[in-house]
């Protein structure tokens, strides 16, 4: 590893590429000049030659007529600046996203050399409305749009919250599983989860994990942080039954489907660990039959019209699934001529499968219509917000996201996480990160979309990582996660058009901002109203002493636990000291890093006993009561309550730093204390669940006590 010349720190600069950082021990590191020039080279930079790729840059910038888009905050006082040659007049048009036009006054052109350009800012009008309009430039013969984003100065709560605060359950929707569901959790299965913790036990929402589209054939990627597309959803949560055309179906058609039903719910029951493909695998045959249903006249206008809304993205999502069925589930390994979205091949491929196409953004329509009822049965038995989805960081690099906009996205590069207490080695998360030159030439149109259609029918949304709004660690593909480099983005515009979308679906937004996060970025995010997150065994003074309760964060979701961490009955076992020495996680012995571990948990429990919450001896049950007790301390105005914890299981859903070879992330389904796994109906019956509920509710009483 060799250190970076003064012009090469100089490029990765001015690419917003960190030339150093500090790490969790509080170490400066130097990134290495390999590094750089790989990241570089990701984002389609020449860094061979450093100074002539600055001189390009600059030349570039400077041939723009407008920049592609301004991100303001509502009543900000923001000039744009447009670019001139020598004499030239120009014409500026603003049209604003409700339709309207005006035309803005430029100051008088200032004079410029022959062949010099003239840079002149226009002032844009102060009483913008919130939205994406568009400015529209004529100079000579040259022509350009900007796109003017104006968003909210900050979210906060949804009104209808009021002032009170709300708790909800957290969970692993595939692990949530009834005698109705198809050996995986389902939309049904939420939908009945969101009205029994919303009616019976007062809970405001209910978190689930991401529900991002899956691959269209086995074998399916067990992580939802890895999905195919972010965009669009996995219709392995459908449930075939609640499918309109099922209940049209002809007699042998219905016969075959259940009994399909039937046979993977005889394989997969009791089963150890979530099978995903055996399930996907019956119901996409399922789903198939039901779709030659002939529908009636009025949701086939539905369809369409849902079609029309969702475009050319929906088109090419179904485009790629249809092609992947063939050639396999990463683009990268499809013939060279389908690889490209764009491609004639690609489009005589389309329209030879035009009835398969069909199927593909079929499933999404239903599926949209069970996660809209979802939400509304949420909202129908009490709950403040009802669904609160899950987005993750990135998205598969041979998926349809990386396929249908592949040019947004860097290629040879991964996302993942620096060294930090909980994975030593760091992490590498598969991920190909977008491009923040791309994002911003597209006016962050992806962005917004994404935002858009996962707020489509939920009362918030988690960022999962919400630092990659901020800035993400780029990994080259070919070195370990500890050899890579800080890339930053535009917050101001990612969070101001995130903030932009959750208003106007009357959506809160939480970001979990854990690990390794610079205190600008909390305090920047709490100055948009977006919440943070807030774990208890992390809430830590310098010292390492626990903050008391009452001192938390009020702009926060506060829980005990989180999907990264082992279900709390095997935190206090210390199991998860175990199973990263197991696995070669850890930086020190098992002993040192076990001991170290008790300590941590003793000084919560402690603080537990002394406020009288916590008898000594108390049990794994009464211990996970008091710690929900404690929780409801906070002035939190979310509380979350893991559902494993609620059932008192014990195994870790994900371990992070594995990949499936080294343990089963993600399949494990949710099971008693016995390890044993458990179904929906048992956890309606729960009394743990119950307790559990009656402990972080502050003036809810539950039916029935």
């Amino acid at each position: 590893m060799t250190s970076p010349e003064p012009a090469l720190l100089e490029l990765a600069r001015t690419f917003a590429i960190a030339t150093s950082f500090t790490d969790w021990q509080g170490r400066d590191l130097e990134i290495s000049a390999e590094t750089i020039r790989a990241v570089l080279t990701a984002m389609g930079v020449d860094a061979d030659d450093p100074a002539a790729a600055l001189e390009e840059r600059e030349r570039r910038t400077r041939s723009r007529l407008l920049p592609p888009c301004v991100v303001l905050r509502e009543g900000q006082t923001v000039s744009v600046l447009v670019r001139l040659q020598q004499g030239e007049q120009f014409d500026l048009t603003l049209t604003l996203e409700t339709g309207g036009t005006q035309r803005l006054l430029p100051p008088e052109v200032p004079e410029s050399g022959a062949g010099r350009l003239g840079d002149v800012e226009v002032p844009l009008p102060p009483d913008l409305p919130l939205g994406y309009h568009t400015l529209s430039a004529r100079a000579g013969d040259r022509t350009a749009e900007s796109t003017i984003i104006v968003t909210p100065r900050w979210l906060g709560l949804p009104e209808r919250l009021g002032d009170r605060s709300v708790w909800g359950f957290a969970t692993q929707l595939y692990s949530v599983r009834s005698q109705q569901s198809w050996g995986v959790g389902d939309v049904a299965d939420l939908t009945d989860l969101a009205v029994w913790s919303g009616a019976e036990l007062g809970a405001g929402y209910v978190l689930v994990n991401p529900l991002h589209a899956a691959e269209p054939v086995a074998p399916l990627e067990p992580s939802p942080y890895l999905p195919s597309s972010r965009r669009f959803f996995n219709p392995l949560y459908l449930r075939v039954e609640e499918v309109p055309e099922y209940a049209q179906l002809d007699q042998d058609t219905r016969a075959r489907v259940d009994k399909l039903a039937r046979a993977v719910r005889e394989e997969l029951a009791g089963k150890d660990l979530i099978d995903r493909d055996t399930a996907w695998t019956a119901k996409r045959a399922a789903l198939w039959a039901i779709h030659q249903v002939r529908r009636r006249a009025g949701r086939e206008v539905d369809f369409r019209a849902y079609k029309r809304r969702q475009g050319e993205a929906l088109r090419r999502f179904a485009a790629w699934n249809v092609i992947a069925i063939e050639h396999g589930n990463d683009y990268r390994s499809w013939p060279a001529p389908l690889q490209d979205v764009h491609s004639p091949e690609v489009a005589r491929y389309v329209e030879a499968h035009e009835a398969d196409l069909d199927f593909e953004m079929w499933l999404q329509w239903v599926l949209d219509e069970q996660l809209q009822r979802a939400q509304a049965k949420a909202v129908g038995a009490g709950m403040a917000l009802g669904v609160m989805h899950d987005l993750a960081v990135g998205v598969h690099p041979g998926g349809a996201d990386a396929w249908r906009n592949r040019d947004v996205y860097a290629t040879g590069i991964h996302v993942g996480a620096p060294p930090d207490p909980y994975s030593q080695v760091g992490q590498d998360w598969n991920q190909p990160p977008w491009r923040p030159d791309k994002l911003q030439e597209l006016a962050y149109r992806p962005f917004r979309e994404l935002i858009a259609d996962v707020l489509k029918h939920a009362g918030g949304v988690r960022i999962d990582h919400i630092m990659g709004l901020f800035r993400l660690w780029w990994v080259p593909a070919d070195r370990p996660a500890t050899e890579g480099t800080y890339v930053e983005y535009d917050h101001e515009a990612l969070v101001g058009i995130l903030a932009l979308e959750a208003q106007r679906a009357g959506a809160v937004v939480v970001g979990e901002d854990l690990g390794v996060v610079p205190p600008f970025a909390r305090d920047y995010l709490r100055e948009r109203g977006i919440l943070g997150t807030s774990i208890l065994w992390f809430e830590r003074d310098g010292s390492g002493a626990p903050i008391p309760a009452e001192q938390w964060r009020e702009l926060c979701l506060a829980s005990v636990n989180t999907h990264d961490l082992p279900p709390t009955a095997g935190y206090l076992a210390g199991e998860h000291v175990e199973l990263r020495g197991r696995l070669g996680l850890l930086t020190r012995s098992v002993e040192e890093e076990a001991e170290a571990d008790e300590a941590d948990r003793n000084r919560w429990l402690d603080e537990l006993r002394g406020r009288g919450m916590l008898d000594a001896g108390a049990g794994i049950d009464e211990t996970i009561a008091a710690l929900h007790t404690y929780l409801a301390l906070a002035p939190s105005r979310l509380l979350g309550v893991a559902l494993v914890d609620a059932v008192g299981d014990r195994r870790t859903q994900n371990q992070p730093g594995t990949d499936d070879s080294q343990y089963p992330n993600w399949k494990i389904p949710l099971s008693g204390p016995d390890q044993r796994p458990m179904l929906l109906e048992d956890v309606f019956r729960s009394e743990r669940a119950r307790a559990v509920a009656r402990a972080v509710s502050r003036e809810w009483t539950l039916s029935g006590d």
